[in-house]
């Protein structure tokens, strides 16, 4: 990749970080923790396919070996990026094993009366399958009987075939526990947006930058995402209230539900004999974010604090240790107790403050500008912005609140990029006195100004490579900067995609897999069908067809008019044509990795009635380009 160096801003600005952001440097406790119960790791970092595809490997990232930071990249993400680097299998306490640095997430072992309780088993189920070998090699070859989601993000499921089977679920042998809400949010949260939240989420993780000091060093949660076999096996038993108790495999847990925290359904548990609490993604070391880079509802900041201090009046008066599904525990009861408030605290106060200046006029935008944690709060490392941030937090607060509109009429109906793009060259006296000012900005070090104000100019003439290299250049330096690894994969991917172009590498994306597609119901994938139809091309357009599923034995009817699709579970006498097909098919056909045509000449499909009307509906619907243009029209 073609980078370049840190500028003498940067360097100063790393530099100076240091002494003015009130971190004690010389504070060595995550260190010795990240680190504690240490049994042992791969011999080869690297998990691979049964094929031979490299899925997961730790050797890359070898140049964090050294403490000093270099000046392309901030301190205090360094610190982070190393102490994420600890990997391997991990003693907690008396019958509780971790295993990190295999995946994003932290899998973890419980050993119960017959066999192992696996809570979060990773994204990729080659991972889990070498972090439970580990654990059955170091600790005690058992089988696996229970398996734990915390909540439905895919780091936290993904993997679940690494530990266990469909036959082992199927036959009794195995019981899966999850949320209640788990199944549909899994899968419904990608689904709509699916696409957009995937192209996004590449920038977010920095999947398709090379690692090293100028490129991926972290990504705050953990290393970077998996890219192995994404697979799910849908939950045996749900938790639909706090105070719930259960014992699994002579094992006694008490849960906790908090919807609508860091995922729509998840939840904590506490295990009694154990004096341990597992706070699932609530907490983590590292603020986290209330709106992901990538996409996604608005999570409730003032509903995460509160489950946050129910939990403290749970369960902090008999936890001895608090370890999550990222990073490393925290043990003793005083300081899980100090660990939990602060993290409520900082959720809370990033709430009520954006509120308070929210109702005193001022916009989302000035608001990220003036709200800073308080000290006491923003000193704790494990409340830094290395993965949400105060700035795209209140903004979030604020869009939770408000919505985009800042109230401001001028922001009511802006003129769109490329023309606006335009005529802010027009205005500043051409293309060249604009880049004669934005270098001269450059070299004065005022790199957000430079990537807010020559952005303009790319927009307007996107093949302007003068222009496109110095925002190229920006972009670069403020990524260094960044305490926050969200942030800096960004701006460097970014940088990377405008002197570059979009380069396609298929190897660094997580597709749908054929698990999760299997878990929608009919309905998703209708809605889903009916936001790929192109309106436009749908227009003046009427069709009536039945879909038969010769799997289920279920059957709705599609009526598309006035440019919309709707759906209606039940057959339609008169319908102007009947698709019968698997279930699963229709899903692969809605999600683009499969082809109608292909399908009919298979005889996969057999239509009834007019087939004319059929190719009508189908050709209305669009194909997502999954390597749209982010930083270029």
């Amino acid at each position: 990749m073609d980078t370049k160096d840190a500028t003498g801003f940067t360097e100063e600005a790393n530099r100076s970080f240091r002494g003015d952001s009130g971190l004690d440097w010389a504070d060595t406790t995550d260190h010795e923790a990240s680190r504690r119960g240490f049994i042992a790791s791969l011999d080869d970092t690297a998990i691979r396919t049964e094929d031979g595809r490299c899925v997961w490997d730790l050797a890359p990232y070898s140049f964090l070996e050294r403490e000093e930071p270099p000046a392309t990249v901030n301190p205090s993400l360094w610190r982070q990026a190393r102490l994420n680097m600890a990997h391997g299998l991990f003693q907690v306490t008396d019958r509780i094993y971790q295993v990190r640095g295999h995946d994003l997430s932290v899998i973890s072992f419980i050993r119960g009366e017959k066999g192992w309780i696996v809570i979060d088993p990773l994204i990729s189920a080659e991972c889990a399958s070498a972090s439970l070998e580990l654990v059955l090699e170091q600790v005690e070859k058992l089988p696996v009987t229970t398996v734990i989601y915390t909540h439905s993000h895919i780091d936290h499921f993904g993997g679940v075939k690494g530990v266990v089977s469909d036959e082992d679920v199927g036959a009794g042998r195995v019981r899966i526990v999850a949320p209640e809400g788990f199944l549909e949010a899994a899968v419904s949260e990608n689904v709509m947006a699916g696409n957009a939240m995937g192209r996004r989420a590449s920038y977010m993780y920095g999947s398709l930058l090379p690692v090293g000091p100028r490129g991926q060093v972290d990504a705050a949660l953990g290393k970077r995402t998996s890219s192995g076999t994404v697979t799910l096996i849908p939950p045996t038993d749900y938790v639909r209230e706090t105070g719930y108790e259960m014992t699994l495999d002579g094992v006694d847990l008490v849960f906790q539900v908090t919807p609508g925290t860091e995922a729509p359904a998840e939840m904590n548990f506490y295990f009694p004999g154990m004096s341990a609490l597992c706070m699932a993604e609530n907490c983590s070391h590292n603020m986290h974010n209330l709106l992901t880079l990538r996409g996604a509802q608005v999570r409730d900041a003032r509903a995460w604090s509160h489950y946050l201090d129910e939990a403290i009046g749970l369960f902090s008066s008999k936890a001895e240790l608090v370890f999550t599904s990222h990073h490393w525990p925290v043990w003793g009861r005083e300081r899980a107790l100090e660990y939990l408030k602060k993290q409520r605290d900082m959720y809370r106060y990033l709430h009520d403050q954006t509120v308070r200046m929210m109702n005193a006029g001022y916009t989302g935008i000035e608001i990220a500008e003036m709200l800073e944690l308080p000290e006491e709060l923003a000193r704790e490392w494990y409340n830094r912005g290395y993965y949400g941030s105060v700035s795209h937090n209140v903004k979030a607060i604020y869009q939770r609140y408000m919505g985009w509109f800042d109230g401001n009429p001028a922001s009511l109906h802006p003129i769109p990029p490329e023309e606006a793009g335009a005529k802010y060259v027009e205005f500043m006296g051409g293309a060249d006195a604009l880049l004669d000012r934005a270098r001269a900005a450059f070299d004065n070090g005022e790199y957000r100004w430079v990537a807010q104000v020559v952005n303009h100019l790319v927009f307007a003439e996107p093949d302007n490579e003068s222009a496109r290299s110095l925002q190229a250049d920006a972009l670069e330096q403020l990524g260094y900067q960044s305490e926050n690894a969200t942030w800096r994969n960004f701006y460097l991917t970014g940088a990377m995609e405008l002197r570059n172009g979009v380069v396609r590498n298929e190897a660094a994306v997580q597709t749908a897999a054929a698990d999760l597609v299997l878990s929608l119901t009919p309905e998703m994938v209708f809605d889903a069908m009916a936001v790929h139809l192109d309106g436009p091309r749908a227009a003046g357009k009427t069709v009536t067809l039945n879909v038969r599923f010769t799997d289920t034995g279920r059957a709705f009817h599609l009526t598309l008019e006035n440019s919309v699709l709707n759906h209606e579970e039940g057959a339609l006498d008169g319908a102007d044509a009947t698709l019968s097909l698997p279930f699963r098919l229709l899903g692969d056909i809605a999600g683009g990795t499969a082809d109608l045509q292909a399908s009919l000449g298979k005889g996969e499909i057999s239509v009834e009635g007019s087939g004319e009307k059929v190719g009508e509906l189908f050709s209305s619907m669009d194909r997502d380009d999954f390597w749209f243009n982010i930083v270029t029209p």
